[in-house]
């Protein structure tokens, strides 16, 4: 099927990182080059030490390559920005906010006041279904509604792209198996442009536009799988035939680069 053609929204244009390591220059990613299309969903998967975490801080302005550059709009990343958001495995919320105030942080920073913003906030809450607990602190959260909190607050942040480093990777199975959902239903309404890190096979295949695979570090695209599972998407999606085969093919190519780090 071809792929309908799009503006690119972020270019990765071939990122070189070396970091000094305890023996000399350890080299994290060698020549990685990718076109992100506007409102792609694009999932990354590989072998831990891989550079995937170290790719996403690039794009989000946190590391700056030792070659190579990345663009988003055209223009070269130097440094964060307000176009691109980020979500961490860790919820890094403000424990002194209310849940509707952690949110409204991200509306203020806009420009959003008042009562608009106490208005905006819940419609994002609501969004992540947890208006009923806009007057809640963080601390008596669950981890998985912190992280819906987390996810709420970028989206409120209107950024053009969000970047999401393994958000769900410390939840129990059946938190993760929901907000993969209500991430899912959220990206089918707002189409905003998504670079997400995972280590779980099925996770990326349910989310993605395209799957990047990794090679083991030093970190390389070593294959890209075009996912052409129409939407809407559903947990009962992942038992299709057409699943299970895309499944098998990316966890073998993984695995390979599981066994390389081993060696």
């Amino acid at each position: 099927m071809a792929r309908e053609a799009r503006a690119v929204k972020v270019k990765i244009d071939n990122v070189y990182k070396e970091f000094d390591g305890r023996n000399g220059k350890m080299v994290a990613l060698n020549g990685v080059s990718l076109d992100i299309a506007e409102n792609e969903f694009i999932t990354v998967v590989g072998p831990s030490g891989c550079g995937k975490s170290t790719l996403l801080n690039i794009i989000a302005g946190l590391l700056e390559p030792t070659s190579g550059q990345v663009l988003c709009n055209g223009e070269v990343v130097r440094g964060t920005g307000s176009d691109r958001g980020v979500v961490f495995q860790q919820y890094a919320l403000f424990p002194w906010l209310t849940v509707r105030k952690n949110v409204m942080f991200a509306l203020e920073m806009r420009g959003v006041k008042g009562e608009e913003a106490k208005k905006e906030a819940m419609r994002y809450l609501e969004m992540v279904q947890l208006e009923k607990f806009a007057d809640h602190y963080p601390k008596e959260l669950s981890g998985g509604m912190k992280q819906r909190v987390a996810i709420a607050r970028a989206y409120a942040a209107r950024p053009q792209v969000l970047l999401m480093d393994e958000p769900f990777g410390a939840l129990d199975a059946q938190t993760r198996t929901q907000l993969q959902t209500e991430l899912l239903n959220t990206w089918e309404r707002e189409r905003i442009t998504c670079f997400f890190i995972t280590h779980d096979v099925d996770e990326a295949i349910l989310l993605a536009n395209r799957v990047i695979i990794m090679s083991a570090r030093p970190g390389r695209i070593k294959e890209i799988v075009d996912i052409d599972i129409p939407h809407p998407r559903t947990q009962e999606t992942k038992l299709t035939q057409e699943f299970i085969e895309i499944r098998n093919h990316i966890w073998a190519e993984v695995y390979q680069e599981f066994l390389a780090v081993r060696k």
